[in-house]
């Protein structure tokens, strides 16, 4: 008797199996007094399925599998199979053709170029990050509490001298002690790894993925990955992965018409294939393909404790034009360009996730104008927690890129995302999309020469913290990294001891330190009353002020940026009351590469009108000078 039940076979076929993975994939079990693993998967267009491993010396005579209806699930209690074995599906098509599969439900696989599965026991699993559960947990409010991620490819952060081992690459527990002390340094609250899940092609940096249920074998076991994911919890430190349910690659061995038909993807190539990417895009429609999904991203979050998804390329599923020319998509039942069978995804997708999970993050890296990402699914929104503010990036950068005696005319582009910046949750985001190659690194996008860039990049991190919504810096720019990203080495530590360099890296722990130190940087990111302008309109100085508050209206912050390098010996700046300003963050510090100046650390308000306020006082800035008080 095999452990797929007619019930499960209901729930499946209706696409709310939503622990599917315990069932399908391969799963080390004991009948009797025989152990061996039981085998699963759907392909309900093939013609037969056998099971070939290391444990049958891949005999494609031996193990068929016994067919399920009405799904079209195969199954298979193989006795001799046992944890670590290696296997694939032998799927035989109507058509007589002979197709090589890796295990669509499989949690381990065979290290590159292998393409094999691996037999796997996650139900096993050690845990003791209770601390970190309970307190994650008993969230009430997410949105008030801080989130500064550090964005991590694992492979390329640091690697192992003279790459003995395959690349180099840390293990999971390797990385998880050093990524640990670095982002507790640092003042992170989280990281975001990108590439978990498996892939075969470390060019697309883990976004073309063949393994959903896979942590990735290049740095270890799933063991390993959970002990790593325990480690940070323990060092306090939250962990988002990327997630990839928009598309997955043609490889022969993946899920491209995995049973000799287009099982996953959409059967029609206007909605199933994606022209620019060469990638095949799920049939959200099929119930099946649905539930996939969903247990993927389930399993990420309730099996290995994960606190959140970034989920990569949201419009491209939106949309059903997207990257596509006339002709080569087909419209929706009511003649729109919306994909509404993924919209219903995503609205299922969040719902179970957030509803099952408190305190776990649903994050869209969304980049058109869709309304309501992060609304309620009461008011037809997709209900994910964040949405990364694609927008505020692009005009950040817009500006920060002009020569100075050009911002003035550009002045706009560092204001305007507030005019939208309640439409949605956000996260400020200086992603690895925009260090990879011919965009140059952050700190080389910096106009000027010398320590122009370096000063240009401090005022820049500066506004991006004091900005409203959560943030996230990708690994490297917070030294400056002065090459583009590549995954194939790591990071350029060494860069650390040029002055120039480490100079910079203080600085952003500092603004690290203060947003931690300051709810009213986090607390009222999506309220109006947590922001205010001073002066947005100083573009012929290239100066922005502005404040922020929290909830309590205690320790609230006036940020003062000078953008160009010229000195104003005698700012004035207006400020709300009539208070002592205390200076919490000068950018002119010798410790940040400034002149080193001594500067008071009280200011008291004067009644003098300025930048349309009663109170103002004087401050001297420096050219690129940063200035952070509380009051």
């Amino acid at each position: 008797m095999g452990n797929i039940t007619e019930y499960d076979m209901y729930l499946f076929g209706t696409g709310v199996h939503y622990d599917i993975y315990k069932k399908l994939g391969a799963h080390p079990e004991k009948r009797g007094k025989v152990s061996g693993v039981n085998f699963a998967v759907w392909a309900p267009n093939a013609a037969g399925v056998r099971v070939i491993g290391s444990f049958n010396d891949w005999d494609e005579t031996e193990n068929e599998m016994e067919r399920l209806e009405p799904n079209g699930i195969y199954e298979l209690f193989v006795p001799k199979a046992k944890k670590g074995d290696l296997y694939k599906y032998l799927i035989e098509t109507k058509d007589g053709r002979k197709l090589y599969k890796s295990d669509p439900y499989a949690n381990y696989a065979e290290l590159r170029p292998g393409t094999a599965s691996r037999v796997a026991d996650i139900s096993k699993l050690k845990w003791s990050d209770d601390v970190w559960m309970r307190e994650r947990i008993g969230t009430r409010n997410i949105y008030e509490k801080p989130m500064n991620i550090y964005e991590v490819h694992p492979g390329s952060w640091k690697r192992h001298a003279g790459y003995e081992k395959d690349n180099g690459f840390y293990t999971y527990r390797e990385m998880a002690v050093e990524l640990a002390a670095y982002v507790k340094e640092m003042g992170y609250t989280h990281v975001e790894l990108m590439g978990m899940s498996e892939y075969p092609f470390d060019g697309s940096w883990g976004y073309q993925v063949t393994g959903y249920y896979a942590p990735t074998s290049r740095y270890g076991s799933p063991e390993d990955f959970a002990w790593m994911v325990n480690y940070l919890h323990k060092k306090k430190i939250g962990v988002i992965l990327d997630w990839v349910p928009a598309h997955f690659p043609r490889d022969a061995h993946g899920l491209a018409e995995f049973d000799g038909t287009c099982l996953y993807e959409y059967a029609d190539t206007r909605k199933g294939e994606h022209p620019d990417w060469g990638t095949k895009i799920f049939d959200y429609g099929k119930t099946e393909v649905k539930n996939f999904l969903l247990g993927s991203a389930l399993m990420w979050v309730e099996q290995f404790h994960v606190d959140g998804l970034r989920v990569d390329a949201v419009a491209s599923m939106l949309y059903l034009d997207y990257g596509k020319k006339d002709g080569q998509w087909v419209a929706n039942k009511y003649g729109g360009n919306e994909n509404l069978e993924a919209i219903e995804l995503f609205k299922h997708l969040n719902t179970l996730i957030c509803g099952r999970n408190n305190g776990a993050v649903m994050i869209a890296e969304e980049s058109t104008a869709w309304p309501r990402v992060t609304g309620n699914v009461v008011d037809n929104g997709l209900n994910f927690s964040y949405k990364w503010n694609m927008g505020w990036m692009h005009d950040f950068l817009d500006y920060m890129k002009l020569d100075p005696y050009f911002r003035k005319d550009n002045h706009n582009k560092m204001t305007f995302a507030m005019s939208y910046n309640y439409s949605e949750k956000y996260i400020l985001v200086l992603s690895h999309d925009e260090v990879v190659h011919l965009k140059c690194s952050m700190l080389n996008k910096m106009p000027g020469l010398g320590i122009d860039k370096y000063r240009n990049l401090m005022c820049g991190y500066t506004f991006m913290m004091g900005h409203p919504g959560k943030k996230l810096l990708f690994m490297g720019s917070e030294f400056g990294q002065l090459r583009e990203w590549s995954e194939e080495r790591e990071l350029d530590w060494d860069l650390l001891d040029v002055p120039e360099h480490a100079q910079l890296h203080d600085f952003v722990k500092e603004l690290n330190r203060l947003y931690l130190k300051y709810p009213a940087m986090y607390q009222l990111d999506d309220h109006p009353e947590g922001f205010e302008w001073i002066n947005a309109d100083d573009c012929f100085h290239n100066i922005f002020s502005f404040v922020r508050h929290g909830k309590t209206g205690r320790n609230s912050l006036l940020f003062v940026i000078n953008f160009s390098p010229m000195e104003r010996p005698d700012y004035r700046v207006g400020v709300p009351k009539k208070k002592r300003y205390t200076l919490v963050l000068d950018g002119s510090e010798e410790r940040f590469g400034g002149a080193g100046t001594k500067r008071p650390e009280i200011y008291m308000a004067e009644t003098q009108a300025c930048d349309g306020r009663d109170y103002s006082f004087a401050y001297p800035l420096d050219p690129y000078g940063i200035a952070v008080f509380k009051f």
